[in-house]
C-alpha cells in the first residue's frame, strides 16, 4: 500500500490511493458448494415474490366472499391491492437500494427480508380492507428492496464466468414460486380442506414460514468484499477473500484429497477513497456518463413489463371468456406456464456466458415478440384452444422469461460498484411502474371485452415494445461475459477510471 509524507515533515501521512487485487481474487475461484450456500440464501427470496403475486390474484375471489372473514371485493384486491403492492415495489427499490449502497449489502438483505416478513405476517392477520391495503404496501416495500440488495450482491460474489447463468437462474426461480402459489392456492381454496375465512390466511402464512428458513439460512452469507474495500473496510475485505479461498479448496478437495492450488489473480484495482462517490455522483454517472446505458436498462425493462402484463393481466379472464374455463381451473394452466417460464433462464442462462450476452439478449427479446406476434395471429383467427393457447404462452415466455431476467443482469452489470444497487432499483421501479400501472390502464379492457381483436391488440402491443427492446440490446448491449465487473464499469473512485472505461 502505497505512503505518502506530509509537505514539510517526516511524518508519514494517510496514503491518498490504496490497490487491491479482491476482485481477481473472487474471479478466479472455481465453483464449490460456498458459491452454492451463496445462491441459496440469497436467491431463493424470489420464490416469495412469486408466490405472493399469484396467491393474491387467485385469492380475490374468494377474499370478496362474505364467509371469508374480509370485507373487500375481487376488484379491490386486484385493483388497489395489487396497485399498492407495486407501489410499495417501487418505494422500496429506491429506497432500499440507496441503503445498500451506503450501508452495505448484508445488512440490507436481512433488513428488507424481515420487512417481507412482517408484511406477509400481518396480511394473512387482516380484518379489514385497509388493513389489507397497507400490509400488501409493506410487503412489496420489502420484495422491492431485495431487487436491488440481492442481485448486488449475487454479482458481486459470483465468478465473472458464471456470473450470467447464476443471474438467470436466480430471477427464474420467481416462476417457481408463481407455479406453487397456483397448486397452493387450488388446494387452500377447497373448503373441504380448509374453511373459507382460514384457507386464505393460511397461504399467507406459508410464506412467512419459507422467509423465516431463508433467513436463518441468510444469516451465513457474508458482507460484499468488493462493498467492503470501496467503503475502506480493505483490511476486512482482504482477510474475507482469504477466509474464502481456503474455504473453497478445502470443500473442493473433498473426496478427492486433491488441494488444488488456485491460479495466480490478474490484475489490480488502485482506489482513491478521496473522490466524491454521493448520490450526484451516482446520478451523473448513470445519466450524463452512461446514457446509452441507461437507454438498454429501460428498453429491456419496458419491454419485459409489457409483454407480461399484455399475456398475465386478463389470462384467466381470457380463458374464461374465450374457451369456458372455470375460474376455479385457472391454476392449473398459470402453473403449465409458469414452468416454461421457470426453464427458460435455467436451460438458456449458460448461452449468456458462452455466446454472449448481446446475442442472446437481442435474441431472446426478439424470439418472444416474433412468437407472441404469431399467437396474435393464431388467436384471432380461431385456430387455437385453452390447451394450445397455453403452449404457445409457454413457448412466447420460455424466450421473454430469460429476456426479462438478463435485464437485471444487464443492468447490475454495466454501472459503477457505487451506483449499481441504485441502477437496478431505478430501472427495475421504472418498468415496474410502467407494467404494473400503465400495463393494467392498457390491457384490462382489451382483455376482458370478449372482443377478439381486442385481445389480439393487447398481444401485438407486448409484442412490439418487447421488439423494440431487443432491436435496442442488438446495437447498444455490452459484451460482458467474462469480464470482471470493474472492467466492464470502473468504481467512482477509481484511479485510473477514465482510461479504463470501454
Amino acid at each position: 500500500m502505497p505512503t505518502a509524507t506530509t509537505p514539510g515533515s517526516n511524518t508519514p501521512a494517510e496514503p491518498t490511493t490504496f490497490s487491491t487485487d479482491v476482485p481477481a481474487r473472487l474471479d478466479r475461484l472455481p465453483w464449490s458448494p460456498w458459491h452454492w450456500r451463496i445462491l441459496i440464501g440469497l436467491g431463493t427470496v424470489w420464490i416469495l415474490d412469486g408466490l405472493e403475486v399469484t396467491v393474491v390474484g387467485n385469492v380475490a375471489g374468494r377474499l370478496s366472499e362474505p364467509d371469508s372473514g374480509l370485507d373487500i371485493t375481487a376488484a379491490q384486491v386486484t385493483g388497489p391491492g395489487a396497485a399498492l403492492y407495486v407501489a410499495g415495489a417501487c418505494v422500496g427499490a429506491l429506497l432500499f437500494a440507496w441503503l445498500t449502497d451506503r450501508f452495505g449489502r448484508k445488512k440490507l438483505f436481512m433488513v428488507t427480508l424481515a420487512v417481507y416478513l412482517v408484511g406477509t405476517a400481518l396480511t394473512a392477520l387482516s380484518v379489514q380492507a385497509w388493513m389489507f391495503f397497507l400490509f400488501r404496501f409493506l410487503t412489496g416495500l420489502g420484495i422491492g428492496g431485495e431487487y436491488a440488495a440481492i442481485n448486488s450482491a449475487i454479482d458481486e460474489l459470483m465468478p465473472a464466468r458464471y456470473r450470467g447463468r447464476v443471474d438467470l437462474a436466480v430471477n427464474g426461480t420467481y416462476w417457481a414460486g408463481a407455479a406453487g402459489g397456483a397448486l397452493l392456492s387450488v388446494l387452500m381454496l377447497d373448503t373441504a380442506f380448509f374453511p373459507a375465512d382460514l384457507g386464505w390466511r393460511l397461504t399467507f402464512a406459508l410464506g412467512v414460514v419459507l422467509g423465516l428458513v431463508i433467513l436463518l439460512v441468510r444469516r451465513h452469507v457474508p458482507e460484499s468484499p468488493r462493498w467492503l474495500y470501496l467503503h475502506g473496510r480493505g483490511d476486512e475485505a482482504e482477510k474475507l477473500v482469504a477466509d474464502v479461498e481456503r474455504e473453497v479448496v478445502a470443500e473442493t478437495a473433498k473426496g478427492t484429497g486433491d488441494r488444488r492450488t488456485l491460479p495466480e489473480p490478474h490484475g489490480e484495482l488502485t482506489i482513491d477513497p478521496s473522490k466524491a462517490t454521493g448520490l450526484g455522483a451516482i446520478a451523473r454517472s448513470v445519466v450524463r456518463e452512461h446514457p446509452r446505458r441507461s437507454v438498454l436498462g429501460l428498453s429491456l425493462f419496458i419491454g419485459q413489463a409489457f409483454l407480461y402484463n399484455a399475456i398475465t393481466f386478463g389470462f384467466a379472464s381470457i380463458l374464461e371468456t374465450f374457451y369456458d374455463v372455470p375460474s376455479n381451473r385457472a391454476g392449473y394452466y398459470f402453473a403449465v406456464i409458469a414452468v416454461g417460464n421457470l426453464l427458460g433462464p435455467l436451460l438458456l442462462g449458460p448461452l449468456f456466458d458462452s455466446i454472449g450476452r448481446r446475442v442472446m439478449i437481442t435474441s431472446t427479446y426478439i424470439g418472444s415478440a416474433v412468437a407472441l406476434f404469431a399467437t396474435a395471429w393464431l388467436f384471432g383467427a380461431g385456430h387455437l384452444n385453452a390447451t394450445t393457447l397455453t403452449a404457445c404462452w409457454c413457448v412466447v415466455l420460455f424466450l421473454a422469461s430469460t429476456g426479462a431476467s438478463s435485464a437485471y443482469l444487464t443492468v447490475s452489470e454495466i454501472f459503477p460498484m457505487e451506483a449499481r444497487a441504485s441502477a437496478i432499483a431505478l430501472f427495475y421501479a421504472v418498468g415496474t411502474a410502467a407494467g404494473g400501472i400503465s400495463g393494467p390502464l392498457v390491457f384490462s379492457d382489451l382483455t376482458k371485452s370478449g372482443d377478439v381483436a381486442d385481445t389480439v391488440l393487447a398481444f401485438c402491443i407486448g409484442a412490439v415494445l418487447m421488439l423494440g427492446a431487443g432491436i435496442v440490446a442488438a446495437f447498444l448491449a455490452i459484451n460482458a461475459e467474462g469480464r470482471s465487473l470493474e472492467d466492464i464499469a470502473p468504481p467512482l473512485s477509481s484511479v485510473d477510471r477514465n482510461s479504463a472505461q470501454a
